[in-house]
């Protein structure tokens, strides 16, 4: 498994200033008016400690009256200013984290298939899910709190020394506390919490194995060793979560040390001042209540570490995948035909395990082949890598005459590969069919699904193609999902179509029926059919026999039977069953 990338540092710091560039003037809008909301704030503390001096001198009540009247004042502008910088807040962060989530689905979506498939599935889930959402989390809550944290913190340092910059002084006595608990946990925190996204991903990517192939698990009695995979994968992660949990338990510690030893330091040189006539109960009142809104704030911008943290983590990796080079130019020569020409190919999976070997082929135009062969033979490999989703070890592959690699991610556009594992997209049934061509008609779409032989249950359904398929819609059937694959095939433009077992599954009724659709949306199209059924096979222009990953045989039906090699004896055994 080879793990999409993450971004750097320095990558990850550019690429928010790039995606916040576009919002300057917000920002600046609200750091002006939390900047303006914290400093109201503060002017409540000096005006408690005025009145507490007017009562402990005996004053009139009516000395109380304005200062009262400025609190009022002060809490209700403070109240409207940070709620007005709060939504600019939420605004530029929402639309910046909106734009990465955009750059992050394009790179995504534009990856070689090949490099997919050996991240694994879980990393890119995990990573759209898992990290997405944290991400946005610390948009939401994290980045606003900090904000507010951090001009608090700054404001109220500056109005100690106004007040008395002997208590601005003790206050500081905490500072090397929070510097020591920052270092301490920060030098922990972000190892553990990249490895616990690691893990997370690991671990959704053995259940998406796990609950995805769960038909082959059973049929081979494998459901033990992969229970012991997702117990040992979600124990790992479980096992890091404590660990942070334990390190988080360790820094609220000494954040709880620092919070008694600074307060206890203000009360005492206050109570030492009063008690000499340098400054009034008020003043050495004011700066307590200064202090203590300290708790708060410190408390909260030193918590948001460890939300920043974990931000982080999944912001690398976003950024990781954001940030990948787009691809070369996608126009390719002009197309000559649809032929196909393979010559030495050779490809491993792992190194020293090679899955083909030496293959050579020629598929020309128009032409219909059929691959067969024992299971890992190599027959849907060779499908693949025809359709560009892995790159070959060795040897070339040439498509219309030109080089695969030449061809780059334009190769889906000259070769179709339908699977069994059908997609249905959530959505109006007419949207998940234009995604093979956004502008056909409704005539083409209808076509296309007489086509598949789908247009029957597709006009029957309750409000016709434009009834919501897919999650949250109609359910289609295993048969009608790939009927609906092989509509997207008839509407597309592919010379060449690949269908790797796209009738498997459907039942004896079923695959006719499918076998059937196909030979209508094939018509006229260079076609490979990784056969599963042998008389679909039977039906082609050519056969093509693997073994153990080379080409052991290949030519009409009649001949081969004929030849009674390989391809034989597997007809006997298909035709016996």
């Amino acid at each position: 498994m080879s793990l999409l990338p993450t971004a750097d540092r320095a990558r990850t710091r550019a690429a928010v200033a790039q995606l916040l560039r576009p919002h300057r003037a917000v920002v600046l809008r609200a750091f002006a008016l939390l900047l303006a909301a914290t400093g109201l704030g503060l002017l409540i503390a000096p005006l408690l400690g005025r009145i507490i001096d007017v009562v402990a001198s005996g004053g009139s009540p009516e000395e109380i009256t304005a200062p009262v009247l400025l609190i009022l004042l002060a809490v209700l502008g403070q109240g409207v200013l940070t709620a007005r910088g709060l939504a600019d807040v939420a605004e530029f962060g929402e639309s910046a984290l909106a734009a990465l989530r955009e750059r992050f689905v394009a790179r995504a979506l534009a990856l070689p298939l090949e490099r997919v498939e050996r991240a694994g599935s879980g990393d890119l889930t995990s990573r759209v899910a898992n990290d997405v959402s944290t991400v946005g989390q610390a948009v939401r809550i994290a980045l606003p709190e900090l904000v507010r944290s951090g001009l608090t913190i700054v404001l109220t340092l500056v109005a100690l020394v106004l007040l008395d910059w002997r208590f601005a002084l003790v206050a500081l006595v905490v500072a090397p506390i929070h510097v020591a608990a920052v270092r301490w946990y920060r030098r922990r925190a972000e190892p553990l919490y990249a490895e616990q996204r690691v893990a997370a991903g690991a671990q959704q990517h053995q259940l998406l194995d796990t609950v995805g192939g769960a038909r082959t698990v059973r049929s081979f009695g494998l459901e033990a060793a992969h229970r012991r995979k997702v117990r040992e994968r979600s124990w790992r992660a479980v096992e890091l979560m404590l660990r942070g949990v334990d390190l988080l338990t360790g820094f609220y510690n000494r954040l709880n040390l620092a919070e008694f030893v600074g307060l206890t330091a203000v009360l005492t040189t206050g109570f030492a001042l009063v008690s000499t006539g340098s400054t009034t109960i008020g003043t050495a009142s004011a700066a307590a209540l200064y202090f203590h809104n300290l708790f708060n704030p410190i408390n909260a911008a030193l918590r948001l570490v460890d939300d920043a943290q974990i931000a982080l983590a999944g912001l690398v990796r976003l950024v990781g995948v954001a940030d990948l080079p787009e691809d070369g130019d996608d126009t390719a020569a002009a197309r000559t035909d649809g032929s196909i020409k393979i010559a030495a190919l050779g490809h491993e999976h792992r190194p020293g395990q090679p899955v083909l070997d030496d293959v050579d082929l020629e598929v020309r135009a128009g032409e219909r082949v059929a691959l067969v062969g024992a299971s890992g033979a190599g027959k849907t490999t060779l499908a693949k890598l025809i359709a560009g989703v892995h790159l070959p070890t060795r040897g070339a592959i040439r498509i219309g005459g030109i080089a695969l690699d030449e061809l780059g991610r334009s190769v889906g556009a000259e070769v179709a590969l339908v699977s069994q594992e059908v997609h249905v997209f959530a959505g109006p049934l007419a949207e998940d069919l234009r995604l093979a061509r956004p502008g056909a008609t409704d005539a083409e779409l209808r076509e296309a699904l007489r086509a598949a032989g789908a247009l029957g249950w597709a006009e029957a359904l309750p409000r016709g193609v434009d009834t919501v398929v897919g999650d949250g819609g109609h359910r289609l059937t295993a048969a009608q999902a790939r009927q609906l694959a092989l509509a997207r095939l008839a509407l597309g433009e592919h010379p060449i179509a690949i269908l790797d077992e796209a009738t498997a599954e459907a039942g004896s009724a079923g695959a006719r029926e499918l076998e059937a659709a196909a030979d209508r949306v094939l018509a006229g199209r260079t076609a490979l059919v990784v056969a599963h059924r042998l008389d679909q096979a039977a039906a082609c222009d050519r056969i093509v026999v693997l073994e153990a990953g080379r080409v052991v045989e290949q030519g009409p039906h009649a001949e081969l039977l004929a030849a009674g090699g390989p391809y034989a004896r597997l007809w006997r055994a298909w035709s016996d069953r």
